[in-house]
């Protein structure tokens, strides 16, 4: 069963299908085109496939012409049908793997998406998961769902995992630039996966088993969590003291050998940080042992959209104006700055707490003219971005909280009545605060 894989692979006849074509999915499509296979792309969004049909990215950090080179090869399929994961050798499963409203894992795209496979499993075919998740989730939920089918992972089929490590609009690594971990349920599975992502991938990291590859990835976010909730905290203890956080920062930065700079802002976004962290904390409660560290942290990071609105109240009313009835700007609806990914992303907690509070509430992103449908903020939907900053001063207060390339910040000082910095994107001056 291996050889006939491996060859495969080897002469580039494999067919290589990418479920789900998002942040995760549409990059690793790309690269398998890229390298010469046929690749098959399923999204249960029919308008993906139409878009990517026209040659065209929905992604903004995905270029057009990237789309129109794997449409150029002839060998590129897109299907909402799972029916044509038969003509796969290998399936990845790149979906969403959000927190139920009690903090819990929400497993329904995986249960959903491995179900619907079930009837198209077939013996040497490669079924691999890279979506974040607890450990254990590869051989507890994934590998019984797929042997539904009457085949044995292992033995029959290869079952891997592979967590995603994409940083959307890095320009200094990219999908095929950043080393992968691989961890396969035994070991002709992980050289099945091991020998597909080296010939897109600079370099594959094999580990001993999936729930070590599915804690890797924990390991690494929970790491980014709790150091910028640390930097969070020390934010709001150093501005009581009238020390500048990130003054302190540019300063510890210059020590040559440990220490890593963190940044703080005005909470947590993305599909990673906010989220990963408290997939091992749910888990950790099997085994009867609280994560302090994590959940701790987790609290720090939620509070910071209500300091921040708590910056922005004060210093109106040293301004002696009141937040409610006061017309406010957020200046970024983006998780992270030049990029059009609103998941998670604190600009909505922000808002909320905002209106709350009584203000009327606008926001500028060229990145993000109209607001998509959210999970936890479908009031927002539809909403639309100001097109430009021209009637600028009409605000109250303004809060930076993306600081996209793309925004003239310059502008933006010259004529706010008051800007509360999340960012440090501008200097502290009488009309700018740090948040």
């Amino acid at each position: 069963m291996l050889a006939k894989f491996l060859e495969k692979i080897e002469t580039k006849e494999a067919v290589i299908g990418v479920l789900g074509l998002g942040y995760v999915g549409l990059p690793l499509l790309i690269e398998f085109s890229k390298a010469g296979f046929r690749v098959v792309g399923f999204d249960i969004d029919p308008e993906k496939g139409r878009i990517l049909n026209e040659g065209r990215s929905y992604i903004k950090h995905i270029q057009s012409n990237n789309i129109k080179k794997m449409l150029d090869t002839g060998k590129f399929k897109f299907y909402s049908d799972f029916s044509h994961a038969s003509e796969c050798d290998a399936v990845i499963l790149c979906v969403p793997t959000p927190l139920t409203k009690q903090r819990e894992p929400d497993m329904t795209y995986i249960v959903d998406s491995a179900e619907a496979l079930v009837p198209y499993v077939r013996k040497d075919q490669l079924y691999c998961l890279e979506s974040t998740t607890y450990p254990g989730t590869t051989d507890e939920i994934l590998k019984p769902i797929l042997e539904k089918s009457g085949l044995k992972a292992g033995i029959d089929f290869f079952l891997a995992f592979s967590p995603e490590r994409e940083d959307p609009n890095n320009k200094d690594f990219s999908t095929s630039t950043i080393p992968k971990v691989v961890g396969g349920y035994n070991n002709s599975s992980l050289k099945a996966a091991q020998a597909m992502f080296n010939t897109v991938i600079c370099k594959t990291v094999p580990v001993s088993s999936t729930a070590a590859a599915e804690a890797t990835k924990l390991m690494e976010n929970i790491f980014r969590c709790i150091n910028i909730a640390m930097v969070n905290e020390l934010k709001i203890i150093f501005d009581k003291m009238g020390i500048d956080i990130w003054e302190v920062i540019n300063a510890a930065k210059t020590k040559p050998f440990g220490y890593m700079p963190f940044y703080p802002g005005p909470g947590l976004g993305g599909h990673c940080i906010p989220i990963d962290p408290f997939y091992l904390t749910w888990k950790a409660r099997e085994f009867d042992y609280p994560t302090k560290f994590i959940e701790l942290a987790g609290e720090i990071n939620s509070a910071m959209p209500r300091y921040v609105v708590e910056k922005t109240l004060n210093a109106l009313n040293d301004r002696k104006k009141t937040l409610n009835g006061s017309k406010v700007l957020i200046i970024g609806l983006a998780y992270k700055k030049n990029v059009d990914d609103i998941r998670e992303s604190p600009s909505f907690k922000l808002w909320e707490l905002l209106e709350t509070k009584g203000a009327t509430v606008d926001y500028y992103d060229p990145y993000c003219p109209e607001v998509r449908d959210t999970r936890h903020y479908p009031q927002y939907a539809n909403k639309k971005s100001l097109t430009d900053l021209n009637n600028i001063s009409d605000f109250e207060a303004v809060i930076i909280s993306t600081d996209h390339d793309c925004i003239d910040f310059n502008f933006i000082s010259k004529n706010s009545r008051l800007i509360i910095d999340t960012r440090n994107v501008l200097a502290a001056n009488d009309n700018v605060i740090k948040a």
